[in-house]
């Protein structure tokens, strides 16, 4: 996978964990069977840099610990691309950008009572599957993401 890691933090995120969200979008990727190619960036912010974006974005004036925006590749005004099968095959595919507030995972890692690196690697696991099309707004379609998660978690090492 071809991963944009990017620190807009003001004190900076350890290389520590950088590696580690890395490593776990990695192994969720592999998990998800996902194209080698495929493309994505994560944003590491603090509390008032998420609070705008979730402001501007989705219209709600507080801090949250991730934001996804998936790329939606087929829109109704795309012109269709027509192009060889093993050509299309190896054109990356850019699944969009994740922003995680590294204050809300220190937070929430207190709070849950759990290790910062676990919160980490959920917010990293939980934004990347919004990524791939999966939500939890209606209990069927968290019946599906909630477990999805869990099962990367445990076998990547993450448990609670």
């Amino acid at each position: 996978m071809d991963l944009e890691i990017y620190d807009k933090t003001k004190d900076g995120v350890s290389k520590k964990h950088v590696d580690l969200v890395r490593n776990v979008l990695e192994y969720a990727g592999k998990y998800l069977k996902l194209k080698e190619n495929t493309e994505m960036s994560v944003t590491f912010v603090n509390n008032d840099k998420i609070r705008e974006i979730n402001k501007k974005y989705r219209h709600v004036d507080r801090s949250t610990d991730v934001i996804s925006f998936a790329i939606e590749d087929d829109s109704d005004d795309d012109i269709p691309l027509k192009m060889p099968k093993e050509l299309k095959a190896e054109l990356p595919e850019n699944l969009g950008d994740i922003f995680i507030c590294i204050d809300k995972v220190q937070e929430q890692a207190e709070f849950l009572n759990h290790s910062y690196e676990r919160e980490l690697g959920f917010l990293s696991v939980h934004g990347f599957l919004h990524l791939n099309g999966y939500d939890h707004m209606k209990p069927k379609d968290e019946a599906v993401m909630f477990p999805l998660q869990r099962k990367i978690m445990d076998s990547y090492g993450l448990k609670r």
